[in-house]
């Protein structure tokens, strides 16, 4: 038995930002089963299914398998039924910055770095809003924020304020004095005004985008604070940086005192750490530490890869920033900044050639804002070695990994994981690069909620609307 779905949706205040602001609650549904049924079943880590079907109960996966193979007592009960060509997992970015500034980086002028701290943050709550919303609206349900505001969007969102993916938060990143994370520009009072921790004056609570911590004491009260926060990773600056001014992105920062401490900190309280890292003395660094996943990673050798490999780190290369960058031919950036484009970008692509040969865990993530054209780090791994199933892969069911116990079952099409789903209206399989457009992406599921479909009424700018499903 199927059950009718007419869409039925009520009005509610318009915050002026062009997205949905508050959804109200639910009417209960009488269908207690959506089958799915796909003439592709794309399961994230496992072959595809041709005519495969799915279950979804609640908020989770209930069967998934052959259409052929489809137990009576779910086509037998009361359930939703509904065709589609392709069917996947939920994406996911492993690497994105919920830092609210305009996206300049899409229109190659790079990252502001004094607007990290200069940002008022209701600016950057605003645009951060729309660009949740927008990225659910391409597919990905999840995001992993490594230095941003994504503790506090995470709650908008739970709560059910806005409308997003599913956030898994650094909160602020932890940086050394004059390290990647530091804003050069500015007086180094200014800075550790609004940045520092050893001393608790008005702004040093550990609530902008990144910290300012020295010696293992400060590194330990810094990840205290952000799991106050709500961190759901740590996130630690292992070199110098490419979008900062004065620092050397082949340069190692933090002793292996500090970075252990940090590690080991977070172990403590279940999570795991991401380390930003460019230069080789970085890399080995926070591997040894015991970081969980490796960020960039753009002078990586064999005794890196070798290393990364054997400790079952994970690699996240973030190609499309780099390939932004390149694109603007350093238009609107400072001349120190794109020297710093230029000189990691041969050797950023050589060793995330060499990573994929090596078979090393990858998981994909753009360093974009939320928002952006995400799907397009699918593209750059297939340029890269990558087949189109292992890009996939990478971008479901590997993004789990880089936040260790802290994500909940996902990322793949299994029995007992998150409903969280997307269908297509072209084969992923045959060419990632159908995910990159909107319209590609038919159907979204998060937590076994439909927020993008056929007879879902669109999310329009002047229009925030609650739907629900009424038999």
């Amino acid at each position: 038995m199927e059950g009718q779905v007419r869409p039925s949706y009520r009005r509610i205040y318009s915050s002026g930002l062009g997205i949905p602001v508050r959804l109200h609650s639910y009417q209960k549904r009488a269908n207690k089963y959506t089958i799915i049924k796909a003439s592709l079943l794309i399961p994230g880590a496992d072959d595809p299914i041709p005519n495969g079907a799915l279950v979804i109960e609640g908020r989770t996966i209930a069967w998934v398998g052959p259409q052929s193979s489809l137990p009576s007592e779910y086509s037998s009960t009361q359930h939703r039924s509904i065709e589609v060509p392709y069917l996947m997992p939920g994406l996911w970015d492993a690497h994105t910055h919920f830092d609210g500034e305009s996206q300049t980086l899409a229109e190659g002028a790079g990252a502001n770095y004094v607007g990290f701290i200069a940002e008022h943050p209701t600016a950057a709550g605003a645009r951060l809003a729309k660009g949740c919303w927008e990225a659910l609206q391409r597919g990905y349900t999840s995001l992993r924020d490594v230095a941003g505001y994504g503790c506090e969007i995470s709650r908008a969102i739970d709560d059910g304020t806005i409308i997003g993916p599913n956030i898994y938060s650094s909160g602020s990143c932890l940086s050394q004095t004059a390290g990647h994370g530091d804003v050069f520009p500015l007086p180094a009072g200014d800075v550790l005004l609004n940045m520092g921790v050893s001393s608790i004056k008005p702004g040093q609570f550990g609530t902008g985008v990144a910290m300012l911590v020295d010696g293992a004491d400060e590194c330990r009260r810094a990840v205290r604070l952000q799991i106050r926060r709500g961190a759901r990773v740590i996130k630690v600056m292992a070199s110098g940086g490419v979008m900062s001014r004065d620092d050397d992105p082949r340069f190692a920062q933090f002793s292996p005192e500090e970075l252990t401490t940090i590690v080991d900190e977070a172990a403590r309280q279940g999570r795991v750490v991401a380390a930003h890292v460019h230069g080789k003395p970085g890399i080995l660094a926070a591997v040894k530490a015991g970081v969980r996943t490796v960020e960039h990673v753009s002078f990586a050798d064999e005794e890196c890869l070798e290393l990364i490999k054997e400790k079952g780190v994970v690699y996240v290369a973030t190609r499309t920033v780099i390939d932004l960058l390149l694109a603007s031919q350093g238009k609107g950036l400072p001349k120190e900044n794109w020297d710093k484009v230029k000189l990691v970008a041969d050797d950023h692509l050589r060793a995330y050639k060499q990573a994929i040969e090596k078979k090393i865990s990858i998981a994909l993530g753009t360093d974009t804002p939320p928002g952006f054209n995400m799907a397009k780090e699918l593209e750059h791994a297939v340029e890269c070695g990558m087949t189109n199933l292992e890009a996939i892969k990478s971008a479901t069911a590997n993004g789990p990994l880089t936040v260790g116990d802290q994500a909940p079952l996902t990322g793949q099409l299994k029995a007992g994981y998150e409903a969280d789903i997307i269908a297509v209206a072209e084969n992923p399989t045959k060419d990632v690069r159908v995910l990159q457009c909107p319209e590609n992406i038919t159907w979204v599921w998060k937590g076994g909620k439909v927020f993008k479909g056929p007879g879902v009424p669109p999310h329009k700018p002047d229009e925030p609307f609650e739907y629900t499903y009424c038999e």
